[in-house]
């Protein structure tokens, strides 16, 4: 992969990462939201650990292609 193609990749990853952030913040606030209301949070909780483990992976992509520019 050329340079110009991992930081093409690099730019989509981050605003991936960008958006998953903010995904996150928006279920925890939900989740906080339906405890202080006396509501089941399984299903939301459910959904932030999904939100959580792809976060992690995009985190790893960003770190392969941030090593990848490394000289």
């Amino acid at each position: 992969m050329d340079r110009s193609s991992i930081y093409d990749e690099l730019g989509r990853v981050e605003r991936d990462v960008v958006q998953g952030e903010r995904r996150l913040a928006e279920v925890e606030r939900q989740i906080v939201d339906l405890k202080r209301e006396g509501q089941d949070t399984t299903r939301a909780e459910l959904e932030l650990e999904t939100l959580r483990e792809n976060q992690r992976l995009r985190d790893q992509d960003r770190q392969r292609l941030l090593s990848m520019l490394q000289p």
